[in-house]
């Protein structure tokens, strides 16, 4: 296994290494050239209580009174020197606003990742087994409409049935208002996770249902899968049998593949549901022009969709052999 699986990883490393600056560089001149005044954000309502001597004496504190270049030299030094810099929105240590709101993203991106992968390859299995029959044809026209549904509009939907009209659901937060982190129970927990990670599943869901679908449809027309039909085999036994590892595993790497869409789907469904992770604070940081915060969660962010990236290339090679010797 070592003999493919070290290059892999040497090569995907040696891109890391100069994908890292130009992505940062990329992002510190997207930032910069943003309409918004950072002072002004900060300042808030305070506007007409401030001078112009305190806005300089702000801008000043936090560096805002130098050159982007300059800016983006004192950020590197920083960072070199394993420190992500000061966060504007929160007044607090980037690194430690990453940290505290990371687990909550991820406990809510890695549950609607399972979710979306059990539910759309088990959907593109029963639709390839019965293609051209009614359910083929129900759950393709539903992962069509699915893929063209906005996600906000999918989210205030869910709110407006769900928590709204039927009051099933708790419309917003990772817990109950009010309440200690130490009083919730985990089944209170869960309870309000079940709209934003059905929200975030959508996302996912689609795409796996039609090539999951494809790629049976291609095992089930080959000559091997022609010859245990011959003998009896039905063609759901098929699909859950000999077929599950030749579709599934096509549809696991392309699910891993696409985690930068639920890393980005997340900043949505945090947002609406006013979710405690690194969306929420993304949204708050780009409305207040927060560099150091937008560059520390640009980076995560790169790193995440990395790693999804590579645990794709991974997991297409350990189900084709063919393609261990691509670099």
């Amino acid at each position: 296994m070592t003999g493919w699986l070290v290059p892999l990883l040497a090569g995907r490393l040696v891109r890391l290494a100069w994908l890292l600056p130009v992505a940062a560089v990329g992002l510190f001149a997207l930032i910069s050239l943003a309409p918004i005044d950072p002072v002004q954000a900060y300042v808030g309502g305070r506007t007409s209580q401030i001078g112009p001597e305190q806005r300089a004496a702000i801008a000043a504190v936090w560096g805002l009174d130098l050159p982007a270049p300059e800016r983006f030299a004192s950020w590197l030094g920083q960072l070199l020197r394993g420190d992500l810099g000061q966060s504007i929105s929160y007044n607090a240590p980037v690194a430690q606003v990453i940290a505290a709101r990371l687990p909550a993203s991820l406990a809510l991106i890695g549950t609607a990742f399972v979710a979306s992968f059990v539910l759309g390859a088990l959907l593109g299995l029963v639709a390839g087994a019965t293609r051209g029959q009614w359910p083929d044809r129900l759950i393709r026209t539903v992962a069509v409409v699915l893929a063209a549904s906005p996600g906000f509009w999918v989210a205030i939907l869910l709110v407006s049935v769900f928590a709204v009209g039927l009051g099933w659901l708790p419309s917003c937060c990772a817990m109950p208002p009010g309440r200690l982190a130490s009083e919730v129970t985990l089944a209170e927990r869960w309870h309000h996770m079940v709209l934003p990670v059905v929200t975030l599943s959508v996302v996912g869901i689609a795409p796996l249902v039609l090539h999951t679908r494809q790629s049976l449809i291609a095992f089930l027309d080959s000559p091997a899968a022609g010859h245990l039909a011959a003998h009896g085999a039905s063609p759901l036994r098929l699909a859950f049998g000999p077929g599950l590892r030749h579709a599934v595993g096509v549809a696991l790497t392309l699910h891993l593949a696409g985690a930068g869409e639920l890393f980005g789907g997340s900043v949505l469904a945090e947002a609406v549901f006013a979710w405690p992770g690194l969306g929420q604070a993304t949204v708050r940081a780009a409305t207040g022009a927060d560099e150091p915060l937008l560059m520390g969660i640009g980076l995560a962010t790169l790193i995440f969709v990395f790693a999804g990236n590579l645990l794709a290339d991974i997991a297409a090679r350990l189900a084709d052999p063919r393609l261990r010797g691509q670099a």
